[in-house]
């Protein structure tokens, strides 16, 4: 269930970065695959006030 819940979380997130910042790199797509249920949220949070990609995902 856990992972179900990480895979929605990731594909909610990769979404909103897109319609944001257009297509994303493929090292982009790596890192949210790769990080954890609270950075996820921690990006997602970011994605309010952040001017670019860079300052959510480093």
């Amino acid at each position: 269930m856990e992972k179900g819940r990480k895979e929605g979380a990731v594909a909610l997130l990769e979404r909103q970065l897109t319609q944001r910042f257009g297509t994303l790199p493929q090292a982009a797509r790596n890192k949210l695959a790769k990080a954890g249920a609270a950075q996820l949220e921690s990006w997602s949070d970011a994605l309010l006030e952040a001017r670019s990609l860079k300052q959510i995902l480093g």
